[in-house]
């Protein structure tokens, strides 16, 4: 549920479905990774009060409906803290039933964060932070133009769960191509291991039309795994996630471009998680006509 007509495509993660979705800005700061096409239609900008508030008297009808917030575009904690702060108080004061703030974030806002501005965005009702970690290795870091190395990737996630927020970590299975595999998916594990998130999500990699990425897989320049294969480094990332026994990390792949949907909770269903990944790594190697171009969006 969102009440905006500005320009450009709204994206959320597959958990806010039920959210008010409220754009404090349009677009994404970076906007430079070579794998996402989410916002190359739109110029980055951030929202005045004015927009912002505007969204918020819209939705006031609704207000003892509304329980959950989705502070969009791609990366929410670009804004000052004061007017990040200002939001969350009008948010308070206008929704009574509501119970969560969540919002994308990228790793250098988060950086840029000081760990007293975190913890007054989390008691001002920021509850929840959704990180594109992607790749925890360097090499595949650099490829896409993440804009950050893994050190900081672990900095930046470190930083939010400090603070008390929740951090729901994502990651694109796939994302190295075949040179870079056996890698992405070590580091990514051990990135992983270091920020200990409270929610994992793994997503599968897509080839979108006008992304960068696209365009080296048509040149030869990058070789995308099958499904197949794509299981068989998931297995290997999830074996390499070794997280305290007495933490619950939820593990998630049921976003749109997942081959499987795969559920459990880290580290206590990680055999039977493994088990399962092995399992739909068989039945996806039978698939013998597999064509890349069938992840193409």
């Amino acid at each position: 549920m969102y009440f905006d007509n500005a320009e450009g495509p709204v994206f959320r993660p597959p958990s806010e479905a039920h959210s008010f979705i409220l754009r404090v800005t349009v677009g994404c700061s970076h906007n430079a990774c070579t794998y996402c096409n989410m916002y190359k239609s739109v110029q980055f900008r951030t929202r005045p009060m004015n927009e912002i508030m505007d969204q918020i008297h819209a939705a006031k009808p609704y207000a003892m409906h509304i329980r959950r917030i989705f502070l969009a575009d791609g990366n929410a904690l670009v804004l000052a803290t004061d007017k990040l702060l200002a939001i969350l108080d009008a948010l308070a004061r206008t929704f009574p039933r509501l119970q969560r703030v969540a919002c994308y974030a990228g790793p250098r806002d988060m950086l840029q964060k000081t760990p007293a501005e975190l913890a007054a965005l989390k008691a001002a009702g920021l509850k929840l932070v959704y990180y594109g970690l992607e790749s925890g290795d360097d090499v595949v870091l650099s490829r896409v133009n993440k804009g950050v190395t893994a050190a900081e990737s672990i900095e930046a996630g470190q930083r939010i769960v400090a603070a008390g927020i929740k951090l729901s970590v994502m990651i694109i299975a796939g994302l190295g191509g075949k040179e870079h595999s056996a890698r992405h998916a070590a580091n990514t594990a051990r990135v992983v291991n270091a920020i200990r998130p409270q929610m994992l999500s793994a997503l599968t990699l897509m080839l979108y039309r006008g992304s960068e990425l696209l365009e080296q897989f048509e040149s030869g320049r990058f070789a995308p795994l099958s499904p197949a294969e794509i299981m068989g480094e998931l297995y290997e990332l999830v074996s390499g996630i070794d997280l305290p026994p007495a933490e619950h990390c939820l593990f998630r792949s049921n976003h749109i471009s997942n081959h499987i949907a795969l559920a459990a909770t880290l580290p206590k269903d990680k055999d039977r998680l493994l088990d399962d990944i092995a399992a739909a790594r068989k039945e996806l190697a039978a698939v013998t006509d597999w064509d890349p171009y069938n992840n193409v969006e």
